[in-house]
């Protein structure tokens, strides 16, 4: 099958950030966005590299609080590569005559390639051909080419390569009030002998060194080249002599370390040790080539018609920030990937979304997300008991360390107001946990895994939730009260002095799920290996028991005709005037900015952000839906399943990208044509970037899984029911019929 490119024409300033963030080059461990290297951050271009798990902490005033932050650190910028006519300033995008401009992504290859025309302002026509790679064989490399060609002159071009470590994170507006400086130099210089420029930096907080070393190298005559020393930016200079229509190539090529990899002595040293060495660009090609090749072999989903571009796009992505580099990393998922600084660049639920897409093609890459989460638990640990509570609480955010991350203010931009944020209440992040762990263990088998790690997290995140249900000994019922669930819009009853509303249908319903994966992983170990579980966990034959009540026995709120409440109390809230906001507003997604800006608030609404409820039917199928609450003593008919699907599709904004995945995998076997509009939703969410404007600051992963699960198994029918998993191998490329798609007006 003919691999569709990504391809942008034309220059368009008000584009560049989306396009930045859908042209990053990564490879699981660096991941670098697609702007001009002789680009700068200047509101229109925002060149970002991210070394995965390279996090720092600062402290800000803000509102008159001081709050403290980790950020994914924007580390320095590898690509500046300036260049200029004789006498002349030099040649950008904004600032120059552009006459032409092409951008072309190869997914198959994982090649940028860009070539603009460029006319200085006496008339001379430069044409700049550049391909950029991040390589897929050799995790510490980068390289980029450039061929330039006097099309109507011949002389002297200066260009100037350079390693940016004076680069902050600043990527995303409504942080900047935010202390952004994460970087300190270290230390820059140049060995001539091998031809090297470095550069070293730390992170402020952290101290993370970063060391990158650069060698240029041009093809043709004798170039004169010179360095230059500035403070936290080395450079390189050369004068190429240029004849008219003749091609002249220089080669960038950079090696990238950080006090965080293994098997080296120093990062300076490393880096500089590797640039040495590294191979031409053809070379680095044919390597990086060969890797994707692996990885698209066992990985492509082939789907009919104009939907293929976004599907290559996102399995890209995917495998770009989790590849199997990623496998030997201490590092969790991203929820907006390597691309950007939103969220930032924070571990969230979204793995739930991904975990699919890893299992069939990369368990090791999910057993590595796993294993994040457990050597974490001693944090989650501490968070449960400083909270009073038993076993772990896993946090709604988490970076470098496993604490809570979570935001304790946020800005809305609508009011420009600094606001409380209490979405650290979503404890549910703990069940997505060991949901992937039990997913883990159906797909592959691994009970090694399950015995020494997994079993773990599972008895812990089991123990954090008996202690956190009240038992209510009258109806012989446990309440769990307090949290906040998917939907994020209801963090409190309204005029309520405490946070966190009660029995979430979520929560509930999926904590006996929960207990259930916990009391079934000690009953698939052998009686050697249980009996040695359960004294090193300390698990006693009261606590199992607990865990079987307490998940046969959890509340689960319903109203009307039968439909599940989202949480106790849903139904009473007020009614929104849908149509009315449409009217006013058109894009109502973040509905919960627009009620604040009014001095209102979505804890008084039946208004929900994204899919809350319905994540149930998403992970659990109709029929494991049914069986739960049926082991709880409720009986949900088929019926008052469909009314509870219209109900919340009537009464959710979409605010999230999530909600269409959801959505569409809900509404598959109810209503196609709905379900349809849903997967189209889905597959533009980054690549029309559908929210306005948040693709710019990072990509969504969990939104990029979710739409590639949908063509692969919702609609051809290899979902899971239940807990079954489906286990056929991906050993090849995946053709979806074009009869799935035809129905629905593709193919």
């Amino acid at each position: 099958m003919e691999h569709v490119n990504l391809v942008y024409e034309g220059f368009d300033p008000a584009a560049e950030g989306l396009r930045e963030a859908l042209c990053t080059l990564g490879n699981g461990y660096v991941a670098t966005r697609g702007a001009a290297p002789e680009s700068a951050a200047d509101g229109v271009h925002y060149p970002g590299t991210y070394f995965a798990g390279c996090y720092d902490r600062l402290t800000s005033t803000v509102a008159g609080r001081e709050v403290e932050n980790e950020d994914l650190v924007n580390c320095p910028n590898w690509l500046p590569l300036t260049f200029c006519t004789p006498g002349q300033d030099w040649l950008t995008l904004a600032g120059g005559h552009v006459l032409e401009h092409r951008q072309d992504l190869d997914t198959r290859q994982g090649v940028l390639t860009r070539r603009t025309r460029f006319r200085d302002p006496i008339g001379r026509v430069l044409a700049v051909t550049q391909r950029r790679l991040v390589s897929m064989h050799d995790q510490h490399v980068a390289a980029l080419e450039t061929t330039f060609v006097a099309e109507n002159w011949s002389g002297s071009l200066e260009v100037r390569a350079s390693l940016d470590g004076r680069v902050t994170n600043s990527g995303v507006a409504r942080y900047r009030d935010l202390d952004g400086r994460h970087l300190v130099p270290v230390a820059e210089g140049y060995d001539e002998d091998e031809g090297v420029a470095w550069l070293q930096v730390r992170t402020a907080t952290s101290q993370i060194r970063i060391a990158q070393a650069m060698r240029v190298v041009a093809d043709g005559p004798p170039t004169r080249t010179a360095f230059e020393r500035t403070a936290g930016e080395p450079a390189v200079r050369l004068w190429l002599d240029l004849v008219e229509g003749e091609p002249r190539r220089v080669e960038k090529r950079v090696a990238m370390y950080t006090s965080q990899d293994r098997a080296i002595s120093e990062s300076l040293d490393a880096a500089r040790r590797h640039a040495a060495r590294i191979p031409s660009f053809d070379e680095l090609l044919a390597e990086h080539a060969r890797a994707w090749e692996r990885l698209w072999r066992t990985s492509e989903v082939v789907v009919p018609g104009e939907s293929q571009l976004a599907v290559n796009l996102y399995v890209f992505h995917l495998l770009q920030t989790l590849s199997e580099h990623t496998a030997e990393l201490d590092v969790g998922m991203p929820a907006r990937g390597l691309h950007g600084e939103a969220y930032r660049g924070h571990v969230f639920w979204d793995e739930l979304f991904v975990f699919p897409f890893l299992l069939q093609r990369l368990p090791r890459v999910a057993r590595s997300l796993l294993m994040y989460r457990w050597r974490r638990l001693p944090e989650a640990r501490r968070a449960a008991s400083d909270a009073g509570y038993q076993g772990a609480m896993y946090p709604w955010q988490s970076g470098s360390d496993g604490r809570d991350e979570t935001q304790r203010m946020h800005l809305n931009p609508a009011s420009g107001r600094w606001l409380e944020d209490r979405t650290d209440l979503q404890r549910h992040v703990g069940i997505a946990v060991a949901h992937n762990v039990w997913q883990y263990y159906r797909a592959t088998g691994d009970l090694a895994f399950l015995q020494v790690h997994g079993i773990e997290m599972l008895v812990e995140i089991a123990r954090f939730w008996c202690s956190l249900a009240t038992y209510d000994a009258a109806a012989d019922r446990y309440d769990i009260r307090g949290v906040v669930g998917p939907d994020e819009y209801h963090v409190s009853y309204p005029d309520a002095e405490r946070h966190g509303i009660d029995n979430n249908a979520y929560t509930n319903v999926m904590v006996t799920r929960v207990l259930r994966y916990a009391l079934d992983a000690l009953a698939v170990l052998p009686e050697r290996e249980r009996a040695a579980v359960l004294s090193r966990l300390g698990l006693t034959r009261q606590e199992t028991d607990l865990f079987d009540h307490v998940s046969r026995r959890t509340r689960v709120a319903f109203h009307g005709d039968g439909v599940i409440s989202q949480f106790e109390g849903y139904d009473r809230l007020a009614e929104l005037d849908w149509p009315a906001y449409r009217s006013r507003y058109g894009d109502i997604r973040r509905l919960d900015r627009i009620l604040e800006a009014e001095g209102d608030s979505s804890n008084r609404y039946q208004a929900s952000k994204q899919a809350d409820v319905l994540m149930l039917v998403f992970l659990l199928g109709e029929s494991g839906v049914c069986e739960a609450l049926a082991s709880l003593g409720y009986e949900l008919d088929p019926a008052a399943l469909d009314r509870t699907v219209d109900y919340y599709l009537a009464r959710t904004s979409h605010g999230s990208t999530l909600s269409a995945v959801v959505h569409s995998w809900v509404l598959a076997s109810r209503d196609r044509s709905a379900s349809w509009r849903f997967f189209r939703e889905a597959l533009d969410s980054d690549i029309a970037d559908v929210q306005g404007g948040t693709t710019a600051e990072g990509i969504h992963l969990g939104a990029m899984a979710g739409a590639v699960d949908l063509a692969e198994r919702c609609y051809p029918g290899r979902a899971v029911s239940g807990d079954e998993w489906d286990r056929r191998p991906t050993q090849a490329v995946t053709a979806v019929p074009a009869a799935v798609f035809r129905d629905e007006g593709e193919g």
